[in-house]
């Protein structure tokens, strides 16, 4: 009797069927054809969708779930710190933390501590730019004393001074240390030499950690204005059903506030435009290189974006099969890594641009050659390899958008808030295949202009070479910021 195997997911005893009647015969069997001679059914999988119903007003998303006795809870808030002020900018980033350690109205933070670790009940919060998050993880059988205690944070948060004070401090030694991450350090520089005073290119310094600006009356105004029904969708993943579930959001949002008043979209930054070199001096053993320019691409259902996506996958985004990377690590041994950035916001432009690190003494030859390779792409097309390399990392990863149905539903959640269509994911994929490498050399051809890069240098000038570095044009020295 012939046994299948099964290995990888895949029954294999068809193909031992197939060689048997070679092997009785005494023939030895050529493994190749017989495995291109296999012939199987057309894979059919649909990704699991999230249902979508309104709850007193605010969307909630649910995907049952029933492999484990396990319940995912999702609370995503309209608001961040780029909706605010520099004024409260220490209340907004320190709210997550302070949601999480600050205790709530009624229990202590180690009374707190002591019933979530009772109730094996695992809780975390998040923060952006424009929003602010939640996660519950809970045993079914625990899901209403969680529910309780993890709304109880959202909604009546206690604010403890001492939790308060042990952040600040934390907060602060970091300040201190900044100065001793030169990655760190040359990120913090570039972003304010491009964004200028914007809350994208902000850092916490000790005038934002001021005690005046880390009241628990400061958090309770801030919370206010993010934390509230207006602002609020749900998600739900795991060993409940709707009927279920649909109970227990509404007494969710009921315990929530109403908004004092809407919050008003972010301003649009106004990106430094038209080039130039900047030297932060530092005496390192290595150079940080950052250099990048302005580009009008948006994150949209259009050629031009999922051009881009794939031109940035080949220029320096795909890892080791990549331009950037190949020229620089591979044919001229200057950095053990570099790459290339293309962000594409919905709102305002995004940059393109590249990062690497290298020794001061090949900075300016790793500048070179990465500038060149760029100039390629503006002039020649990919080859049709590299498209398809670039297109397969994104297709045969797919699937893993799906492992779990709290990410299913976390994404979904990304695309409500982002005003994005529920088949993003799939819009995405196809589109990604449907680029054409004339596409890519166009939207290179379009939007790149290497002679128009913000270049900055951290590291040191002696090493580096102060003629080799205005070859690239004049150099402009930056003092880096201290704690204040």
């Amino acid at each position: 009797m012939v046994r299948s195997t099964y290995l990888f997911g895949f029954t294999l005893g068809a193909a031992v069927l197939a060689w048997a009647p070679l092997v009785v015969s005494g023939q030895t069997p050529n493994v190749r054809e017989a495995i291109e001679a296999l012939v199987y059914d057309p894979l059919e999988w649909s990704p699991p969708a999230p249902e979508r119903h309104e709850v007193s007003g605010v969307t909630a998303l649910l995907l049952e779930d029933r492999t484990l006795p396990l319940v995912t809870v999702l609370a995503s808030f309209r608001g961040g710190y780029g909706l605010f002020g520099r004024d409260q900018y220490a209340a907004t980033m320190g709210l997550p933390a302070l949601l999480r350690y600050g205790g709530t109205a009624t229990a202590s933070p180690d009374s707190v501590e002591l019933l979530l670790e009772f109730y094996a009940m695992q809780t975390s919060f998040q923060s952006g730019g424009v929003s602010m998050g939640s996660t519950l993880n809970t045993l079914t059988g625990q899901l209403d004393e969680s529910l309780g205690l993890w709304w109880e944070l959202i909604s009546d948060p206690g604010f403890d001074e001492d939790q308060i004070e042990i952040w600040r401090g934390r907060e602060l030694e970091r300040v201190l240390r900044r100065a001793d991450d030169p990655g760190g350090l040359a990120y913090s520089a570039f972003n304010r030499l491009l964004y200028g005073d914007h809350s994208i290119g902000w850092e916490l310094d000790a005038e934002d950690l001021a005690p005046d600006r880390t009241t628990p009356e400061q958090f309770r105004q801030i919370h206010a204005r993010i934390f509230c029904r207006e602002n609020l969708t749900l998600g739900v993943a795991g060993d409940i059903a709707w009927d279920d579930a649909r109970p227990r959001l509404e007494r969710l949002v009921r315990a929530l506030a109403p908004c004092p008043e809407a919050l008003t979209a972010s301003a649009i930054p106004e990106i430094r435009r038209g080039g130039g070199v900047y030297l932060m001096e530092r005496d390192l053993e290595q150079a940080v290189i950052i250099m990048a320019h302005p580009t009008s691409v948006r994150l949209a259902d259009e050629t031009q974006f999922f051009a881009a996506t794939m031109g940035n996958a080949i220029l320096g985004g795909g890892g080791f099969s990549s331009r950037i990377l190949q020229r620089v690590r591979s044919d001229e041994g200057y950095a053990y890594s570099a790459s290339s950035l293309w962000t594409t916001p919905r709102r305002y432009d995004g940059l393109i641009g590249a990062i690497t690190r290298t020794s001061p003494e090949n900075a300016v030859p790793a500048i070179d050659v990465i500038l060149g390779t760029m100039d390629q792409m503006r002039t020649s097309t990919p080859s049709a390899g590299e498209l398809k390399t670039a297109v397969d990392r994104i297709v045969n990863g797919y699937v893993f958008n799906f492992q779990a149905p709290e990410q299913i539903v976390q994404r979904m959640m990304l695309y409500v808030s982002g005003e994005l269509p529920d088949d993003w994911l799939e819009r995405y994929a196809e589109g990604v295949q449907e680029v054409t490498t004339d596409d890519i050399r166009q939207v290179f051809a379009d939007h790149l202009r290497p002679e128009e890069m913000t270049i900055l240098v951290v590291g040191d000038p002696d090493r580096i070479g102060r003629d080799a570095l205005a070859r690239l044009g004049p150099v402009t020295v930056l003092e880096p910021q201290t704690p204040n």
